[in-house]
């Protein structure tokens, strides 16, 4: 039972500071400033060929060129 209260103090204490850090590290990276472009790039991936097929050029580039993270 002396493991099951350590691991019960640590998960109080020092995890819960851990992962409330984290959540806050990763807000912040989501809202940083310059990361618009990329999310919207990202959120506009189904619509880049809505009036048309893609071309053979574009197909190949986007498989395997264009991505979110530029």
């Amino acid at each position: 039972m002396e493991q099951y209260s350590f691991l019960r103090q640590f998960a109080d204490s020092w995890m819960l500071l851990f992962l409330t850090l984290f959540f806050v590290g990763v807000i912040v990276w989501a809202f940083r400033p310059g990361s618009g472009r990329a999310h919207e790039d990202s959120a506009n991936i189904p619509f880049r060929h809505d009036s048309k097929p893609a071309s053979g050029d574009d197909a190949r580039n986007d498989a395997h060129g264009k991505e979110a993270r530029t």
